[in-house]
């Protein structure tokens, strides 16, 4: 029922906040009528000389800038240079010659229709920057003149004196000359916007026909496009023209490489850098490994990696290419493919190359062959011919390879990798063969398509995965090096975060071959346009929307949040704050506020890029706050507090605490609660309300020092003087009690049946405190024993005031003993029903000793090992 109750509380005060922020709205959405802005008012008299210094500065740096500044001079020669690329592809490539290209061709196109749309996207903001302070001069200039104008339409101008009068006109003048020199580079600004747009539009034409291009050739893939081999010697070649289309295609896509690296993106820089520093660090790594390697103490694949550092750099820095610009041209990453054979070959793992045999070999020589295609472009039949010879030496390849590898005996651990390349294998012959039956009948475009995505997939995964090794060789090497156990967080987090690493880099790996194998097998673009149509898709709530493209990637951002955010905290509290000399706990607190600052952030960026405006962050926040006020007191009790706490830190993760009945060890301190561990193992989550209004009991707050104390009994007739120098010994022997503060003995009083003594001790080892309290009273008990004092242990007297003939006749013939005959008396007293003559008798009952007892000490065991 008190669930409930909060919870309608909750509702209907998030009821009550729409409500209220719902009429705020409206009263904003419907403002009274503004009235027409009011004519400037007339500068007064007084402040005519002060305003016209003031105005005439303002004209002669307007006219200052005009005569420095020149967008054309500086942004023209761009603008030409990215209208003449658009004008040559344009000229070059009509749109039905695109069809006729072949689909990387045509695609590599399409590559530099992008760049010069982002070429000119980026000369357009340089344009707005270069231009900005044009409009806002125009806008003051027009201003101050108004307000000078304002002077002589006023009814006092007549009053003005002469001076005064010629003084507005001369300020006047000088505006309305500023303004006039400001409108000769507005107008060039007109005029260079009127020529940006017009290269646009040639742009989005040239992009148009690409894109229809290419889905023109990937319709063909399922149409006969071509006469039968056995007849296409018979058409007319064109090999001229086909050779002159190829000549151009190449020299645009050169112009089209070097204006890529002349424009010097942020991606080139980083990768220019990375291998600019990747050389060096290889050389040295391969110089401190030499003694290793030689001595055959590193593993064959590190030996292999540091052993060839040119390989190793070589192999990493065409991958840089493919991962840092994925839109440069793609003569510039087939280059880098290409120049990755040899080092792929040579950096293999050991266990790789005995487990795959010759699939590397032959992999990497049909993806050089099928590089090597461009030079029969020029003779259509030529070109056919050798696709179809290409597609059989794979197929010839790849069946010899099974037989060879028919009989090889695997390991149990690789067996199961070597059934699932033995079906890829498979697989790939049986579209080589569809291939090649195609080109025969005439289907070109699919026979080329499938050859070159089977082979072009084969040799990037090898690519990637010979990438992926070395990588990882790299990183565990640095990583287990002897410098970084110096830092704790390499110690005890190095081996989880390599293993991850490992993980993300596979998961990478795989998810950039499967988009590589998609967009050479020509689905690619279809599938994008799916997921691109379902993550659009939005669903409208008032004037909240949202897609399930924003939901993913809140979802996503909040993860990176979460991530990042603990891995700060990491940092922070066991590498950072460890070093600095700070105060007890503001390490923890700095740590934890980090944690949650970044992940308040991270949930901010997230609902932005969901999609969330602030306008609508605004309503659901004014609503949550008014249910907050209703419903959710404890809650926002329960953070201030944690705020409370990590601020005035009286606790921090470590403590030994007492609060509420409950005794354990503080684990960790969150924003709501702070979670304890008991010393019986469970784990007792306490509102940081409760740590606040109750009586917090820290044993370890400012020292982890503890005193011992122990209460003993000894016997009537013991020495005291003799008994304190006895116990004092013992406890100052004891290990684990410190002797400073010294242990203390004292005579605390005279008991009904002991001489209390009590033993007071200390010890800085606040977590075997019960250990060596334990060891102390064992010695103690030990110390007596030997020194013949003797522990007390309760006596009582016992009074009998009668006893019955029969029971004083039984006790003098069996001459009991007088203690035994006492007892016995008093049963029998106790049970006749008749009086007998009055006796008395005093005697002492049997002796039951009694161990030494402690004061009242917390009961917990010791706690558990931080």
């Amino acid at each position: 029922m008190r669930v409930r109750a909060r919870v309608l509380k909750y509702l209907f005060g998030c009821s009550l906040g729409l409500l209220a922020l719902a009429a705020a709205r409206v009263a904003i959405a419907d403002p009274p009528s503004a009235s027409p802005p009011a004519p400037p008012a007339a500068i007064q008299m007084a402040d005519i000389p002060l305003r016209a210094d003031s105005d005439t500065r303002y004209a002669e740096g307007v006219l200052q800038r005009v005569a420095v500044t020149d967008p054309d001079a500086t942004l023209g020669p761009a603008l030409e240079a990215i209208g003449k690329s658009a004008d040559e592809k344009l000229y070059e490539f009509q749109p039905a010659q695109l069809r006729t290209l072949p689909i990387m061709r045509v695609e590599s196109l399409e590559r530099h229709w992008v760049f010069d749309a982002n070429r000119l996207a980026r000369w357009q903001a340089d344009l707005r920057q270069a231009t900005a302070w044009y409009a806002s001069d125009a806008a003051e200039l027009l201003r101050r003149r108004a307000a000078w104008q304002a002077i002589k339409d006023s009814s006092s101008a007549a009053g003005l004196p002469p001076a005064l009068a010629d003084r507005v006109d001369a300020v006047q003048a000088q505006l309305t000359a500023a303004a006039q020199a400001l409108s000769i580079p507005l107008s060039r600004q007109a005029a260079l916007e009127q020529r940006a747009n017009a290269v646009e539009e040639r742009i989005k034409a040239g992009h148009r026909a690409v894109s229809d291009a290419i889905n023109d050739i990937d319709a063909r893939l399922m149409r006969i496009d071509s006469p039968p081999l056995w007849d296409a010697g018979k058409s007319q070649d064109t090999g001229e023209d086909t050779l002159a289309l190829l000549r151009t295609g190449l020299d645009i896509e050169v112009r089209f490489a070097r204006d890529y690296g002349a424009a010097g993106s942020g991606n080139q820089r980083a990768l220019h850098v990375l291998q600019l520093l990747l050389l060096p660090l290889l050389l040295w790594l391969a110089r401190k490994s030499r003694d290793a390697i030689r001595a055959g103490v590193m593993s064959e694949t590190a030996a292999g990696v540091l052993g060839r550092p040119l390989s190793t750099w070589l192999l990493l820095s065409m991958l840089g290419v493919l991962a840092l610009e994925p839109d440069a041209p793609l003569m510039v990453q087939q280059v880098a493919l290409v120049l990755a054979a040899v080092p792929v070959l040579r950096l293999l793992p050991p266990s790789a190359r005995r487990q795959l045999d010759q699939w590397p070999h032959v992999i990497t020589a049909l993806f050089l062959a099928e590089r090597l295609g461009f030079l029969f472009l020029a003779n259509t039949l030529f070109y056919r011919l050798s696709t179809v010879a290409l597609t059989a030496l794979a197929l010839a390849a790849i069946l010899w390879l099974l037989h060879r590898t028919r009989r090889q005996v695997h390991p149990a651990a690789s067996a199961r990798l070597a059934s699932i390349l033995r079906a890829i294998a498979w697989g790939a012959a049986a579209l080589l063969g569809v291939s090649l039956v195609a080109n025969l009948f005439g289907n070109v475009s699919l026979a080329e398509m499938l050859t070159s995505a089977v082979i072009g997939c084969g040799y990037f995964g090898l690519v990637l995965y010979a990438g992926v090794t070395v990588i990882i060789t790299l990183l565990q090497l640095l990583l287990t090096r002897q410098g970084i156990s110096r830092f704790r967080l390499g110690r005890e987090h190095a081996p989880p975060l390599v293993q991850l690493l490992i993980r993300l880099l596979t998961a990478t790996a795989a998810v950039g071959w499967a988009v590589y194998a998609m967009d050479r097998f020509r689905i690619l673009r279809a599938t994008y346009a799916f997921v691109t149509e379902v993550l659009s898709y939005t669903l409208t709530i008032g004037e909240v929307s949202i897609s399930l493209g924003n939901v993913l990637l809140f979802f996503i951002s909040v993860i990176i949040a979460f991530w990042a955010a603990r891995t700060i905290r990491l940092i922070l509290r066991d590498e950072v704050l460890t070093r600095m000399a700070l105060p007890r706990g503001v390490g923890n607190s700095v740590a934890s506020l980090s944690y949650y600052l970044v992940l308040l952030l991270g949930l901010g960026i997230a609902l932005s890029a969901a999609g969330f405006q602030t306008s609508q962050l605004t309503i659901v926040f004014g609503a949550l706050g008014v249910g907050i006020g209703f419903g959710l007191q404890g809650v926002v009790n329960n953070f201030v507090s944690g705020l409370i706490l990590m601020f005035e830190r009286p606790i921090q993760p470590g403590d030994v605490v007492e609060i509420s009945g409950t005794s354990g060890q503080v684990r960790d301190i969150g924003m709501r609660a702070t979670r304890i561990k008991t010393f019986e193992g469970a784990d007792v989550i306490v509102p940081n309300g409760t740590l606040l209004s109750d009586k917090l009991t820290n044993w370890t707050m400012l020292d982890r020092s503890r005193r011992i104390e122990a209460s003993i009994g000894l016997a009537y007739g013991t020495d005291p003087r003799q008994a304190i120098a006895l116990l004092d010994a013992v406890a100052r022997d004891t290990p684990g009690i410190v002797a400073d503060p010294a242990p203390t003995v004292l005579f605390m009083g005279i008991g009904a049946s002991t001489l209390d003594f009590s033993v007071r001790a200390w010890t800085y080892d606040f977590d075997r405190w019960i250990d060596i309290r334990s060891d102390l009273l064992t010695r103690l008990y030990d110390a007596l024993r030997q020194a013949g004092i003797e522990i007390a242990f309760p006596q009582r007297d016992l009074h009998l005031r009668t006893v019955s003939e029969e029971a004083g006749a039984a006790l003098a013939r069996a001459g009991a003993p007088v203690a035994s005959a006492a007892a016995e008396s008093a049963s029998a007293a106790s049970t006749a029903s008749t009086a007998s003559a009055a006796s008395t008798a005093t005697t002492r009952t049997t002796r039951v000793p009694s161990a030494p007892s402690a004061t009242h000490e917390p009961s917990e065991p010791r706690p558990p090992p931080r």
